[in-house]
């Protein structure tokens, strides 16, 4: 008898163990009838427990957590703010990237240009958001003919092919390509302010789109035919994306009034124009820092398959903690520079109050529970992601510490403070996953580190979840 390779045998012994393993939990791990008794015996309704009982039975559990200490502590008062002009509203859409992006160039355009307010059309790049991740699915599909319908990555592709979510990476691809138009140029729809349903009937057409390009690469079509196939499924989707939110210009006819009431000659602009003449911000000069305990501090990463644009680069950065994240927001909200950032608004916030606060909700007390978590167990478990994009406007500096910060969101004037929100410092810690400053304010040995080749990060790491929405 031949003796197996140490290889195979140890391969064997290791399946053998699996094995074992699998019955053990088959037999042993049911919900048995001890371990109810044991949960049985261990509950009380003693005086304090009926009361938790008969208060969560008959009230909001949110409303019972909230932490009134908390409340009565609070103030909306900072030592700088910077100056912004009315609150926008993302609705019933997940382009809160898209708001927030175009929020932290609104303070310079208003100074700039001497007026009361302004506001971008978010329904113009959001357009061509769709337009450009419906081409990046199609082309993406292709490229994996060859997969398991079953792949992984397929289904992630599949499940998201046509989302609102989207970064501040975005906001610069698209706006160095299309430019952007006021928002009286092109103004909201009903399906650009709630997209459910546009998202739904688009998605189904692309996959149907991607099913067929599949078959002929897998038939090994030319790739020409497969591309003018395409070019007509891509017709189709501009098609039904300007029956939804209107056709975006390629020039229009605008003026202004300026706070002295002085009225503009009216120009004709082309929307790459009116960006380059209205804004003039070099978008470049901005760079993603990220605070993922998932991997090691310091080094440069990439999330693959998190692009909007086919002929663009995944979204990547810079890892840092949080303490570095905070230190360069703080100098540039005081040299007046609006940051956007990707936070956990989900967690320990009131819309109603416009608060982010460390313990604004006490879930633990009313349950004796422990329910604390670290950041990094919240990712690892996907309790915690970003998945909400705002702007950091201002800050209450005491004893020359960050004590707390100032928060535009898009969610509208009637939530929050009047549409802002007061982040406590510590909120920052827990919360806060990334942030998009000028490369002025970062240190050298931190940009050095973007012309390191990438480690790239797969598309279903909790970092991407904000590709989601």
């Amino acid at each position: 008898m031949k003796c197996l390779p140490a290889v195979v045998a140890f391969a064997i012994l290791l399946s053998a163990a699996s094995l074992s393993v699998s019955r053990l939990c088959a037999d042993d791990g049911g919900l048995t009838p001890e371990i109810v008794s044991h949960a049985r015996k261990t509950f009380e309704m003693d005086p304090h427990t009926r009361a938790m009982f008969n208060a969560v039975t008959n009230n909001s559990l949110k409303d019972l957590a909230l932490n009134r200490e908390t409340l009565w502590q609070h103030n909306n008062l900072f030592s700088h703010k910077i100056d912004t002009k009315g609150i926008t509203n993302q609705k019933s859409s997940g382009r809160c990237w898209l708001f927030a992006g175009l929020n932290v160039l609104r303070p310079a355009v208003i100074a700039k240009h001497n007026v009361d307010g302004f506001e971008f059309s978010q329904n113009y790049l959001a357009f061509w958001d769709k337009m450009e991740k419906a081409n990046c699915f199609l082309e993406t599909m292709i490229e994996l003919a060859d997969r398991d319908p079953l792949d992984r990555e397929v289904q992630l592709l599949q499940q998201y092919a046509l989302g609102d979510g989207g970064w501040w990476e975005y906001v610069v691809d698209l706006v160095d390509k299309y430019g952007v138009v006021p928002k009286d140029v092109m103004p909201e729809t009903h399906s650009s302010e709630s997209t459910s349903s546009m998202n739904w009937v688009i998605r189904r057409k692309l996959k149907l789109d991607a099913l067929e390009l599949q078959e002929m690469a897998r038939a090994e079509k030319p790739l020409d035919k497969i591309r003018a196939a395409k070019k007509q499924m891509m017709a189709d989707i501009y098609r039904m994306l300007a029956m939804n939110l209107g056709e975006p210009p390629t020039e229009f006819q605008w003026r202004y009034e300026d706070k002295e009431s002085k009225l503009s000659e009216l120009r004709t602009y082309t929307p790459v124009k009116f960006y380059k003449q209205w804004v003039d911000v070099d978008l470049s000069q901005y760079v993603n820092l990220t605070d993922d305990p998932t991997q090691a501090y310091g080094k440069h990463y990439q999330l693959h398959g998190t692009r909007n644009m086919f002929d663009s680069r995944d979204l990547h950065y810079v890892n840092v903690q949080a303490s570095v994240l905070k230190e360069l927001v703080l100098k540039s909200v005081l040299d007046d520079e609006p940051v956007w950032f990707a936070a956990d608004v989900g967690k320990d916030q009131t819309s109603e109050h416009g608060i982010m606060a460390v313990g604004m909700y006490d879930y633990g007390s009313i349950f004796d529970v422990d329910l604390e978590m670290t950041k990094l167990q919240r990712l690892l478990s996907r309790e915690g992601t970003p998945n909400h994009a705002m702007a950091f406007v201002g800050v209450d500096v005491q004893n020359d510490l960050p004590v707390k910060w100032r928060i535009e969101n898009s969610w509208g004037a009637d939530k929050g403070d009047d549409g802002y929100w007061t982040m406590y410092d510590g909120w920052f810690d827990r919360h806060v996953y990334q942030v998009i400053v000028k490369k002025a304010y970062v240190p050298n040995k931190i940009l050095k580190r973007y012309q390191d080749d990438p480690i790239t990060l797969p598309a279903w790491h909790p970092m991407a979840a904000m590709l989601t929405q």
